[in-house]
């Protein structure tokens, strides 16, 4: 409902004495919002679309050329005296009316004037696709005629029966994602290979082409027309796009949320397409390529398309979910009008939420949008300057120019200039610097609480890994797993009957030697050097048949707790030498063995360590604490554990060529903190968690510019 406050307008008399109307082109249709009536009114030259309340298309179908601007105006104000548009209102709609070439005068057209306001259009439109470099589009042909005709082929699966073919396809692939999920993980770790980049984009290309298709059947088959198609510059990646905008004109939520969600259903059944060929197939092209797309699928919907924080598909179908038309921009223009109202003191500032709920939705909705789009694109941002370090630097440079130099300018422009802030203007001066200088102020001087994490695993002080030092079949466990046992106590027995017959080989060798020399004595033979060297090799060798008969009996080193979970597994299973058996560990001291990366040595070496706790995973609410730590000399290449490394699900990046993921990828620092086994829960070897190092307060923007620095020093070398 329009306040009183926004009834009249300074501006009225520049529209009130016109007579004009709508072109014959325009198209209303009805649509229900919120238990609401709208009418939406279509520019089909354009495919624009606006929302109207009932009051205002009242207003817009009473225009002729036959009254005057104020005399209609009037009249809907007698007719809806509540809800009736205000002047400043109905400037506003007839300004992006004009704009959009929709309102025809009582003057033959002035074609000069049409042709500036297409020209106008087109650079804003420039200005708009510059803003936004990481997402350029370039329209290039009208696809509706293809469309039309390929219709009755392609329409019959967009029905119900085509949803159950969907539903079969998607679970029968889903499963075997699920069967083949280690196989998929350890292949997406080389996406990004060079070699494997021309099949990624490729794999691209082709998913996001069926992606738009599925958006233009759809809305053809509800009946709206696709009279554009072009390319996206996503990120600099050329990839398909069409404009589906039509489907905002249908009165059915369903079939505007089936439009908005078609290219998600196209790419995830074509994902479960190329799951069953990758499954199929072995290494090669085609195998490599299915792949390729099921990962794009997947990451693109997940991130971009069905994540409604991002103007994809996912924002259009919350867009009609909540009933809220255009949230992006009605968000923004909410938490604008909260800042002119509690800021400024403009009450005369008004709201485009029309419910207490809605205005909730927007302030939610915009703050969180704006955090993820800085989020993500800063990422986008580093994962090319990886790959492409010009082009990485240009597109900062850019979003430098579109997020901060271009709005600090447009912010400027309104305090000085704006005619809302006319009797306000020293106020909104007084209180944006004071809060500027408030805000860095608080980054600059004000010390908050620091602290960083480390990732790392729980050890005794006193452990052994327990292996076989001679290959023989598990016959017998002989000390109960979950049992303390003595240093030299026999915890498991092998068999090796081959290792028997060697044995009694070598004695048999051993006693032909020494009869041999018996004789050569016996015989007065000169020279018994050969005979003797073959009795000490013969000999050495019984020994070492002796030792690795003894080790069948694998034997503790020292006192502890037995643990093998599945030692009785192998029973009757040939082991080979070296074969880890299980743990003997010491319970009466334990140390927490972590990790710390080189983006965070500044923070180890160059600033004091105050206190440091311990949370073990699955037992976040349990603080450890520790008592004396210290920092292992030199940077490390080997982890202490392979659950530690990206291939046993940790944080710290390995090497490829490394088997047991025990390799970092880059050299990182070990802290080994004790940790007090009284009064704590029961300590497990080798479990992992995090420890976190307290350190003294500081502010908030030097911290920033050196993890900044630091970033930069190590991905790029500046």
């Amino acid at each position: 409902m329009t306040g009183a406050s926004s009834t009249f307008s300074e501006s009225w008399y520049r529209v009130a004495n016109q007579r004009l109307c709508l072109r014959s082109s325009a198209r209303f249709r009805r649509q229900n919002y919120r238990g609401e009536r709208w009418f939406v009114v279509e520019n089909p030259l354009t495919n624009e679309f606006f929302r109207l309340t009932p009051a205002a298309y009242f207003f817009l179908a009473r225009l002729d050329l036959n009254h005057t601007v104020d005399q209609v105006w009037r009249q809907c104000l007698e007719e809806f005296p509540e809800d009736a548009p205000g002047q400043e209102e109905t400037l506003r709609l007839l300004a992006q009316l004009y704009f959009a070439n929709l309102l025809q005068y009582d003057t033959a057209s002035n074609s000069g004037e049409l042709f500036e306001r297409y020209r106008e259009r087109k650079q804003r439109e420039w200005r708009a696709r510059l803003l936004n470099l990481m997402f350029m589009r370039f329209p290039l042909l009208d696809p509706d005629r293809f469309l039309v005709r390929t219709l009755p082929v392609v329409g019959p699966l967009i029905s119900g029966l085509g949803a159950v073919l969907w539903l079969a396809v998607v679970g029968a692939g889903l499963k075997v994602a699920i069967d083949h999920w280690a196989s998929l993980k350890q292949q997406s770790q080389a996406v990004l290979a060079p070699g494997n980049l021309p099949l990624l984009y490729l794999g691209l290309v082709l998913i996001k082409s069926l992606h738009e298709f599925g958006h233009a059947y759809f809305t053809r088959k509800f009946g709206g027309e696709v009279h554009v198609m072009g390319v996206l510059l996503m990120i600099f990646t050329p990839v398909p796009y069409v404009d589906a905008t039509a489907a905002w004109s249908f009165r059915s939520r369903s079939r505007r949320l089936l439009v908005g969600g078609a290219g998600m259903i196209v790419e995830v059944f074509f994902a479960a397409v190329a799951v069953f060929i990758w499954a199929g197939t072995g290494q090669g092209t085609v195998h490599s390529l299915a792949y390729n797309i099921i990962f794009v699928a997947s990451v693109s919907t997940l991130i971009f398309n069905a994540n409604p924080l991002l103007r994809f598909d996912g924002y259009y179908m919350l867009c009609d979910l909540l009933e809220i038309p255009n949230l992006s921009q009605r968000a923004n223009a909410h938490l604008r009008r909260l800042c002119e109202r509690s800021l400024f003191g403009l009450k005369k500032s008004e709201s485009p939420a029309h419910t207490r709920g809605e205005a909730v939705w927007l302030v939610v909705y915009g703050i969180t949008s704006g955090i993820y789009r800085v989020i993500v694109f800063a990422g986008v941002l580093l994962v090319v300057a990886d790959h492409f370090f010009l082009i990485g630097i240009l597109m900062a440079l850019v979003c430098f120019v579109s997020w901060i130099t271009v709005p600090v300018g447009r912010y400027i422009y309104y305090l000085a200039a704006s005619p809302n802030l006319e009797r306000q203007r020293p106020r909104a001066i007084a209180v944006s610097v004071l809060l500027a200088g408030g805000v860095l102020s608080l980054l600059q001087f004000v010390p908050f609480p620091s602290h960083f994490r480390a990732p790392g695993l729980i050890q005794a002080q006193e452990w052994t890994q327990v292996i076989n030092e001679s290959p023989g079949f598990v016959a017998e466990v002989m000390a109960d797993p979950g049992n303390p046992v003595d240093a030299g106590q026999p915890l498991v027995r092998l068999e090796n009957t081959e290792l028997e017959l060697e044995l009694k080989l070598a004695r048999a060798t051993q006693e032909e030697v020494e009869a041999r020399i018996q004789a050569a004595l016996a015989n007065s033979v000169p020279n018994l050097q050969p005979l003797l060297r073959l009795l000490e090799s013969a000999t050495n060798r019984v020994a070492k048949l002796l030792e690795d008969r003894a080790a069948l009996v694998v034997r503790a080193r020292h006192h502890g707790l037995w643990v093998a979970p599945e030692v009785r597994e192998s029973l009757g299973r040939w082991e080979p030498r070296g074969t880890p058996l299980g743990l003997v560990v010491n319970p009466a001291a334990f140390h927490f063995v972590a990790t710390v990366r080189q983006t965070d040595a500044d923070r180890l070496f160059a600033r004091q360590l105050r206190s440091a706790q311990v949370r073990l995973s699955g037992q976040a609410g349990e603080v450890m604490r520790t008592q004396n730590w210290k920092i292992v000399p030199g940077g490390q290449q080997v982890l202490p554990s392979p659950a530690l490394g990206w291939h046993g699900g940790g944080e710290m990046p390995v090497t490829q060529d490394d088997p047991n993921g025990v390799r970092s990828a880059e050299p990182f620092f070990e802290i080994r903190a004790d940790v007090s086994a009284a009064a704590q829960p029961r300590l497990l070897h080798g479990r992992g968690g995090k420890i976190r190092f307290e350190q003294p307060w500081e502010p908030l923007l030097p911290r920033w510019m050196r993890d900044l620095r630091q970033l930069l020093q190590k991905r790029y070398q500046l």
